[in-house]
């Protein structure tokens, strides 16, 4: 399976959380070790918000036809998953290895992320990963940080958002701006389970999916050693 790197207007839901698990003072990407399931959850997630995949049953997702996605990175899964319904840890296995460098590129292209190539000791080729500078990473953690801190009621993306990003055990790295307290983690662990608030405006089904989605990322990343 190839997973294509063409940019399109909107971000994507993987774009944003890739965005959110780069650290600009460091350069590093948290969960390194556990990434690919992560990033594989948000590009299912993605499918499911956008009503281009369901549940088959309790165990396999199926895509729902003649709702195939225009966007590259979401196009490769849906395909994957048109030749028949697939469980969710084998779609995330699946999927999620070759996601990393095609969503970097996108972050890169689009201004968020900016990568330096450098040589040390005037002989060996070194990247560097810095911020940016369009914001938009500082936008998106401070809708996390409204939702987990101060109990704003999300929107769908941002509540899938917010459980990708709690699925990824990577929160307590971001001690400085979403204090790693008793209530952030209780909340995070509700949107988990896809209790997202009266504000979030998504169908039962879909947040049953993304819940489904979100669990199955903590399952896998649990048996993990984690960066």
């Amino acid at each position: 399976m190839t997973t294509e790197t063409k940019q399109t207007g909107t971000p994507t839901l993987v774009e944003d959380l890739l965005l959110l698990l780069f650290q600009p003072r460091s350069g590093s990407i948290a969960g390194e070790n556990t990434l690919f399931y992560v990033l594989a959850g948000a590009v299912l997630a993605n499918l499911a918000l956008n009503g281009q995949v369901a549940m088959a049953d309790r165990r396999k997702v199926r895509v729902v036809e003649g709702r195939a996605p225009s966007d590259d990175l979401l196009r490769s899964a849906w395909d994957y998953l048109s030749a028949k319904p697939r469980g969710v840890q084998t779609v995330l296995a699946a999927i999620g290895p070759e996601l990393r460098k095609p969503v970097l590129e996108r972050l890169i292209e689009r201004g968020d992320i900016t990568r330096e190539d450098r040589k040390m000791l005037g002989l060996f080729r070194t990247t560097a990963l810095r911020d940016g500078g369009s914001g938009r990473r500082a936008r998106l953690l401070e809708q996390v940080r409204q939702v987990l801190v101060a109990g704003a009621e999300p929107s769908a993306r941002v509540a899938a958002l917010a459980a990708l990003l709690s699925s990824s055990g990577t929160l307590p790295e971001f001690d400085r701006d979403i204090p790693w307290t008793s209530r952030v983690v209780t909340r995070a662990k509700e949107l988990e389970q896809g209790n997202w608030g009266a504000g979030a405006a998504a169908e039962a089904v879909t947040r049953t999916m993304t819940a489904t989605v979100v669990n199955s990322v903590v399952a896998a990343t649990s048996v993990t050693p984690r960066s």
